[in-house]
Order: C-alpha cells, then sequence, then structure tokens
C-alpha cells in the first residue's frame, strides 16, 4: 500500500479508447513527457485518464447542485490511481474567436488596464467617475455609438458601385445592384423618374450621379414596364432605393451569406470618424493615464508598455501598476512583447494564442498541481521552443508538476522522465514501452521514438529539383508586411519559414485560384472534418457509399428489395420508411443517460448494442460481415477485405499512404485530433484520378505528427511533386524544411520586427545567412 508521502502518481488498469490495462508509475514534481506515434494512445493517457480522473475527483467536492452547472466529463475507464493532485489542463483549443477578442481579453490584461483608467486614471475638471466597464468597447457602457464598439464603419463610394463608367443603366453600370427581376425593377423606376437610362454613366450630369447612388429619399413611382410580346404586364407601385442604400440594407440584415459577401465587395472599411477606430465613447477617451488614453495604451507593444507603467502618486494607481507588470512579465517572457493589447486575437497563429495561456497559468502561481499540455511546441519556430522549456521549468520550480504530449525532440531531451506509448497506432497501441529516463528509452528496441530521439546521423543529401516557372505573389500590405512580394518557384517543394509572428501565413494566404500560374489550389487546414459522431472517415472520403452500394448488390439485399439507403445510418428506419437505422438510439450507436447531479454518462444502445442499425439490416452480409462489423474495421483490416473492389481499394489505399491504417472506418469525426483530420483531407485528394498541374497549399502539416509519420507524410507530398505538381508548406521542423527544394525565410522577429524576407533559395544557401532566425538551426539538420 504506498505511503501517503508516495512520490508518484499510480495508474492502475487504464482502458480508455486503445489503452490495454496500462500499469504505470510517473514521478510528480518533474517534466514529464509522453510520446509515441499519432494514435498510439498517449493522449488518452494523459488526458483521457489522468487528467480527467483529477478533474472528477476535484467534482466530488462540490456541492451535487453546483455540479450541474458545471461541464463535467465522464469518470475514465481505469482501475485506479493514486498520489494524483489538482490538474489544470491547457488543450489545443481550435475554436474560431471572434473579432471582439483580442490579446487583452486571452490574458485578462484588459480587465487590469481599465481599472487601472477608473480607479487612477486623470479625469477632466469635473468629470464624474467612471467604472471599469466604460472603458471596454465590448460594453454598452464604454462602445461608441456610431460603430458598436467595433472601430470601422463601412462605406461605398462611386469607383465601387460603378466599376465601369463607360456602361448605361439599362447595360448595368451600376453593378451593386442585384439581378434578375429586382434590378430590373430599380432600372424601370428611374426610367420612370426621368433619368436617362440608356446614356453612358460618365455622361450623367454629377448631382444626378450622386442622387441615384447615395440618396437617402424612397420616391414611390408608377412604373410601366416594357410588354413582351407573350406576357401581358400590369403597371405597378415601385418604390425607389438608392446603390448605398441597398448595399448597406443587404449586408446588415442579409440572412443569406453569398449575398452578404456580394455587398461586402461594395464596401471599404474606414476607421470610425466618432471614436477615430479607438471603438470607445468620448468620455472614456477623455480619461488620461501618463498622459496618454487608454486607447493610445492598448496600441503599444507589450514591452513598451511594461516601461511606462511606473506607478501614480496614488495606493491604488501603485498597486494596478505592478499587478499590470507582473502580468505582462511572463508574455514577454515567451516571447511575445511584440504584441498589443488591441490586437485581435484572429489575426494571432495557434503558437501565439497557445504561448499567451500559458502565460496566464504561469501568472497564476499555482502550487502543488498537474499542468497537463497538450503540444505546447506545436507552431512553434525552434527559437521560440527554447523559451517554452524555460517557461516550463519555471512552472516546475514552482512545486508543480508538468505532463506534456509531445512530438518535438527538443521537448522530449528537455524532460526528467519519458512516458512512451506504442509501439503503433491504434490496435496495434496502446502499451507503455518504457517510463523513466529519457536516456533510457535508447535500450527499448520496438519504439518508434528511439529511433529519432538518439540517432545522431545527418539526412542523406537529396538533388534539389529545378523549377518550371515563377509564381509571382505580392506586393503584400496586410498585418506586418509592408510591400513584400515573393517568387515561389512551380513544379518543386517549397517552404515557408520564420518564427511564430514573423508574417508566414499571412503571406501564403495572398495565394489564390487568380494568379497567374496556379491552376487548381487545394488548402488543406487542420479544422475537424465534422461537428458530430455522425461524420466520420468513411463518410467524409465518400467510402461509405461504396460501401453501401457493395451491400444493396448482394443478394440477401435484392430479394428483400434493400435500397442504398437501407445502409445508411442518417435514414430513419421503420417499416414504411425503407431506412435501416436502429431508432432506439437513432443510428447513434449509444444512449445518453441523464444522472441529474452527475455527469450524464453514455451507454451502448440497449436496443442494437452500439451496432446502429436495426436487426433485419444486420441479417444482410457481405463475405459474412454485416455492415456494423465493416465499420467496426480499421482502414488495414478493410483494405484485405475490400482488396477486389477497386473504388474501395484506391480510398483505403490513400488513407495508408498517410500513415492512417489504425483508424476504424465507423472512427467519429468528434474522436479525431487536427493531424489526423489534416491527413485524411489530403488522402481524399490523392484518391482522386489524375488532374492538370495543382498547388498545395498546406500551413504547418507536421503539427501534432511523431517524426515516424512526418516521414510517411513526406513521402508523399513529395510524390505529388514528383507527379508534376506545386508543393508549399508553412513549416517548423527543420527536418522537412532541409528536404524541401527551395525556402522563403521571413523575419527577422516577429510583430513589426518581422514582416520582411530574409532569405530565399535552396536550403543549403538559407541555413548560412547571416541574420536568419531559422538558420543555425537549418543548419544543424543539413546533411
Amino acid at each position: 500500500m504506498p505511503s501517503p508521502h508516495d512520490p508518484y502518481v499510480r495508474v492502475r488498469g487504464a482502458r480508455e479508447h486503445n489503452l490495454r490495462g496500462v500499469d504505470v508509475d510517473i514521478p510528480r514534481d518533474v517534466l514529464a513527457v509522453f510520446t509515441g506515434v499519432s494514435g498510439s494512445g498517449k493522449s488518452s493517457l494523459a488526458f483521457g485518464t489522468i487528467y480527467a480522473e483529477a478533474q472528477r475527483r476535484y467534482f466530488e467536492s462540490v456541492a451535487p447542485y453546483a455540479r450541474r452547472l458545471i461541464h463535467q466529463v465522464g469518470a475514465p475507464k481505469v482501475g485506479e490511481i493514486t498520489g494524483l493532485p489538482p490538474a489544470v489542463s491547457l488543450q489545443q483549443r481550435r475554436s474560431a474567436p471572434t473579432s471582439r477578442s483580442s490579446v487583452g481579453t486571452v490574458t485578462n490584461l484588459s480587465n487590469s488596464l481599465r481599472m487601472l483608467y477608473s480607479r487612477a486614471g486623470d479625469y477632466p475638471p469635473g468629470a464624474e467617475r467612471l467604472d471599469s466597464d466604460s472603458f471596454s468597447p465590448n460594453t454598452a457602457a464604454g462602445a461608441c455609438p456610431q460603430c458598436h464598439g467595433l472601430g470601422q464603419v463601412h462605406r461605398t463610394t462611386e469607383e465601387l458601385l460603378v466599376p465601369d463608367p463607360g456602361l448605361s443603366i439599362r447595360e448595368g453600370a451600376i453593378a451593386a445592384w442585384p439581378g434578375a427581376w429586382q434590378g430590373k425593377n430599380l432600372r424601370d423606376i428611374l426610367d420612370a423618374l426621368g433619368h436617362d437610362v440608356d446614356r453612358p454613366w460618365r455622361e450623367l450630369p454629377a448631382e444626378q450621379r450622386e442622387w441615384i447612388l447615395f440618396t437617402d429619399e424612397q420616391p414611390v413611382v408608377t412604373v410601366h414596364p416594357v410588354r413582351d410580346a407573350d406576357r401581358i404586364q400590369r403597371p405597378y407601385q415601385g418604390t425607389y432605393m438608392s446603390a448605398r442604400r441597398y448595399v448597406m440594407k443587404t449586408f446588415a440584415d442579409s440572412k443569406s451569406p453569398t449575398l452578404r459577401t456580394k455587398a461586402e465587395r461594395f464596401l471599404a472599411a474606414a476607421p470610425c470618424p466618432a471614436c477615430g477606430g479607438s471603438r470607445l465613447r468620448p468620455e472614456a477617451l477623455a480619461v488620461t493615464f501618463g498622459g496618454r488614453t487608454i486607447a493610445d495604451v492598448a496600441a503599444l507593444p507589450l514591452t513598451e508598455l511594461a516601461g511606462l507603467l511606473e506607478g501614480g502618486s496614488s495606493e491604488a494607481a501603485r498597486v494596478l501598476t505592478e499587478d499590470l507588470k507582473s502580468r505582462i512579465g511572463p508574455v514577454v517572457e515567451l516571447g511575445l512583447g511584440y504584441l498589443s493589447l488591441d490586437r485581435a486575437t484572429p489575426t494571432l497563429s495557434a503558437g501565439e494564442l497557445q504561448r499567451l495561456r500559458l502565460a496566464t497559468q504561469l501568472r497564476s502561481g499555482l502550487f502543488g498541481v498537474v499542468y497537463v499540455l497538450d503540444e505546447p511546441s506545436a507552431g512553434l519556430h525552434p527559437a521560440d521552443t527554447e523559451a517554452l522549456l524555460t517557461v516550463l521549468a519555471r512552472l516546475k520550480a514552482a512545486g508543480n508538476t508538468v505532463f506534456v504530449v509531445e512530438h518535438h525532440l527538443d521537448v522530449m531531451r528537455g524532460a526528467d522522465w519519458l512516458v512512451d506509448v506504442g509501439p503503433q497506432a491504434g490496435e496495434h497501441g496502446g502499451k507503455v514501452l518504457h517510463s523513466g529516463p529519457v536516456a533510457e528509452l535508447a535500450a527499448v528496441t520496438e519504439s518508434a521514438t528511439a529511433r529519432f530521439l538518439f540517432d545522431g546521423s545527418p539526412a542523406a543529401a537529396r538533388q534539389v529539383r529545378a523549377p518550371r516557372g515563377q509564381l509571382k505573389v505580392g506586393p503584400v500590405s496586410r498585418h506586418n508586411l509592408r510591400g513584400v512580394t515573393a517568387e515561389f518557384p512551380l513544379g518543386v517543394f517549397t517552404a515557408v519559414t520564420g518564427v511564430s509572428g514573423s508574417g508566414k501565413s499571412t503571406l501564403i494566404g495572398e495565394i489564390t485560384e487568380e494568379l497567374a500560374g496556379v491552376g487548381r489550389l487545394v488548402s488543406v487546414d487542420q479544422k475537424p472534418i465534422g461537428r458530430t459522431p455522425r461524420s466520420n472517415l468513411a463518410t467524409y472520403t465518400g467510402l461509405f457509399d461504396v460501401v453501401r452500394k457493395v451491400f444493396a448488390a448482394t443478394d440477401e439485399a435484392r430479394v428483400r428489395r434493400y435500397g442504398v439507403g437501407r445502409f445508411s445510418f442518417n435514414v430513419a428506419g421503420g417499416p414504411s420508411s425503407g431506412g435501416g437505422r436502429c431508432e432506439t438510439c437513432q443510428g447513434e450507436g449509444f444512449v445518453s443517460v441523464e444522472l441529474l447531479f452527475l455527469p450524464s454518462t453514455y451507454a451502448p444502445c440497449p436496443d442494437c448494442g452500439g451496432a446502429r442499425y436495426n436487426p433485419e439490416t444486420l441479417q444482410v452480409a457481405y463475405r459474412g460481415r454485416n455492415i456494423a462489423q465493416v465499420l467496426d474495421l480499421t482502414v488495414e483490416g478493410a483494405a484485405e477485405f475490400f482488396a477486389d473492389t477497386p473504388a474501395v481499394a484506391r480510398s483505403l489505399g490513400a488513407l495508408l499512404d498517410v500513415g492512417l491504417g489504425y483508424l476504424r472506418l465507423g472512427q467519429p469525426a468528434t474522436e479525431l485530433s487536427g493531424g489526423e483530420a489534416q491527413r485524411i483531407k489530403l488522402a481524399s485528394e490523392l484518391q482522386r484520378a489524375g488532374r492538370g498541374h495543382t498547388l498545395y497549399l498546406l500551413d504547418e502539416p507536421t503539427t501534432g505528427l511523431h517524426p515516424a509519420d512526418v516521414e510517411v507524410l513526406m513521402r508523399q507530398l513529395h510524390g505529388l511533386v514528383d507527379a508534376g505538381h506545386t508543393v508549399v508548406v508553412v513549416e517548423h521542423d527543420m527536418s522537412v524544411v532541409a528536404g524541401a527544394d527551395w525556402v522563403i525565410d521571413l523575419g527577422p522577429g516577429g510583430g513589426d520586427a518581422g514582416g520582411r524576407i530574409v532569405a530565399a533559395g535552396p536550403p543549403a544557401g538559407v541555413a548560412r545567412t547571416v541574420g536568419s532566425a531559422t538558420a543555425p538551426y537549418l543548419a544543424r539538420v543539413m546533411p
């Protein structure tokens, strides 16, 4: 029996997902890294078991009534865990932040700054004190009434509304107007009002043009439409609406994304004239601290802001400025001092956002907890990873335990303890191969991690391909890019590098199908392939359509007159519907059991036992397996089962080629990681028959991938280039960059210190560039 002072977290009998009754002991007060190939079960152990159990125990101490108000995870499948302190999780949330979310709101720095202005600001004589809400553009008390706290207003001009002034109104000079009958109606009304609709626009008098485009009047006139020979058209009362009014109304009120997008083309965003883009009411902007308004201060880089915060005369000012400085410190330490508080969250990279959350935790000063982090190095340049390791060491030095799920070799080398899960993925994984000091992993022969961690031999030299043309992008002036022009060679593999915030994603975001030389453009991102358990690997790739046809073509299905729809778990079942799903669980395979004060738990459906289909549908078999048993096969198993069905075999072959053989065909989209989702999208693209030249654009494709999986993925991407296509990747993995044909390095720093092309050329040349943050790290892995 472990003593109360047992220094280990001891897990016994963990069975979450693919874990096979895992027993493991991990010391507390260390930096422990969980490794293993993608899908091996390391996240199931760190998050699904250890963190989930810590959270469950915490909820046990909360009053049952209060528990209903908190989102709870169910109890993990584990025998027992001893020696487990409270846990804090920092997962990679892939949610889309709104335009009102900013660096200040993510770090809670905005709250402290608003409090400083409210309590210790210099008010104009006679002005009454404002509470902190009055300094927020996201509240009714603080938002500028004209732009509603957004800082911008949308305006339109004659040039936008009438792109070709050589056309007449009847020929469609006013491009912003709707098409079809509504557009004809507006032209007929102008005709009835006495305007010349057949004269070129530029020849109309200026005051007429101004009225037609911008008037707020809405006169009603009788319209006598021109009669078509086959239709009788009666006069009607028509109401005029100017082009500006139509565009503004559509942009503000339309429920159709297509119409809103069209209206947006005729609008230009400009700083709000009332608040000058500061987003705040005049009363808030009249208050200063150190001679600056809160909007001025929020626009400063954090490094500069920290220097300005010397306490005012009052005790309140001293306390609040000290608080702000202590919050800014960790953000600057993590290399994000170039950000300003008003920088909108959607413009940040995933790496920047993850580090902002980490800085907030660092400031919290918790002691004696387990931090469970999900790939904190994701999206980080090697130079930023060094700063990350310093921060993780500080969390540990403060008396905490740090558990990190990670693929980055430098983070593994910096660990005190390594838990390697494997040996492979899915049902070929789920075992702990090693739990101990890093150096001892070298003796574990079946570990895929050991080969990369301890093999110091450089990669084999590769012949750089010659391009067959250039794609010119720019000049780009967006975010921190200032008139940047880049040339991407066609027919080769290009890597775009640079520290976080240097402008990489902004630059490749400018590559569109409209550019000369692109041809077909395929952008492969890490967004989920579906948001519900009904979406899965088989449905997304189109594989399930073919499988259902195979079942519908069996003799048994023909005798019963079962069509393809019978084998879908999304079509309602029942005597008259022709659908084959189980109606008790509506094709989900499980039912939710509501336990009131405890978290809802999911149990296999009592009628179908998790098979998703009704008994009649399951009686139809193909080669001895029913449809539910086929969905339960892994990609690997299904490839053998369907070896002689070409349409299925091609899809499965593409999934095997990107290293996803361990996934089950029916695995819900909600269980897939971002890296798995990205590779499924790539496989869907690879399975398509050969097309003309395609430009593949991938933003950090190796995020969330073990080095062994990176090798598999790179084989595929280089195969695309060998087949005549162009591949452009944004990448921080130096082994991938070393294998590229061309490198475009941005920097030298992030934010205002970046946004320039520091080097462009073959990897060997970039590795020798003085002043590049990437060069020294690239030089280490060059053959």
